[in-house]
């Protein structure tokens, strides 16, 4: 039955799986003294309305708002240099993510399963990610990592040059009927095209 949370100053970091699976929880205030947050620390909070993310943290963990259902917009601090796995997986009220430049490092697609997710925002000058027609890719690694799950299209061509589909690069993206896989792809990680 726990709605709401507020974290004092003292507060530096909130652990793993710290208020999972709270799903009366719609409103959490994380104060800027909050460095870190844990593996699954929201996760299958399905009534989480909004959460602030403190520009002092510098890495979402695993699946950190994974099941979030309820969230329908995150904003990703600069100071952000790395998101886990599966990080936001399955907010299914999210439409769109901007990735800051300050973003380097990535897991396994942190957007799998967002439904209604149509828009990857990427500058063209960030230095290793890059949103072509809206996919997400990882430039150095020439991987792909995130088909929206709310294109309409229901045909793909992944483009030449592309060495690696990421997992569940393609997950839950129940409009596609095809995918063109070029010949420059040698390996397609797990559950890339799971529904």
């Amino acid at each position: 039955s726990l709605e709401s949370v507020t974290i004092p100053d003292s507060v530096t970091s909130i652990g793993n799986s710290a208020v999972c699976f709270c799903i009366s929880l719609t409103n959490v205030n994380i104060p800027d003294s909050v460095t870190s947050i844990g593996k699954n620390a929201f996760s299958l909070c399905t009534s989480l309305a909004y959460i602030n993310i403190p520009d002092g943290i510098t890495f979402i963990a695993d699946n950190a708002f994974g099941g979030c259902n309820s969230l329908t917009s995150i904003t990703i601090p600069d100071g952000i240099t790395s998101i886990g796995d599966d990080a936001f997986g399955g907010c299914n009220s999210l439409t769109s993510i901007t990735i800051p430049d300050g973003v380097t490092d990535m897991g396994n697609n942190p957007f799998a399963g967002c439904k209604n997710l149509t828009r990857i925002i990427v500058s063209p000058d960030h230095p290793v990610f890059a949103a072509i027609d809206g996919v997400l890719f990882n430039k150095p690694e020439k991987k792909l990592i995130c088909y929206p799950c709310a294109f309409s299209q229901t045909s793909y061509t992944i483009p030449d040059g592309i060495t690696s589909i990421g997992e569940k690069a393609f997950g839950s993206c129940s409009a596609l009927k095809s995918i063109t896989i070029p010949n420059s792809v040698t390996s397609i990680g797990g559950n890339a095209f799971d529904s």
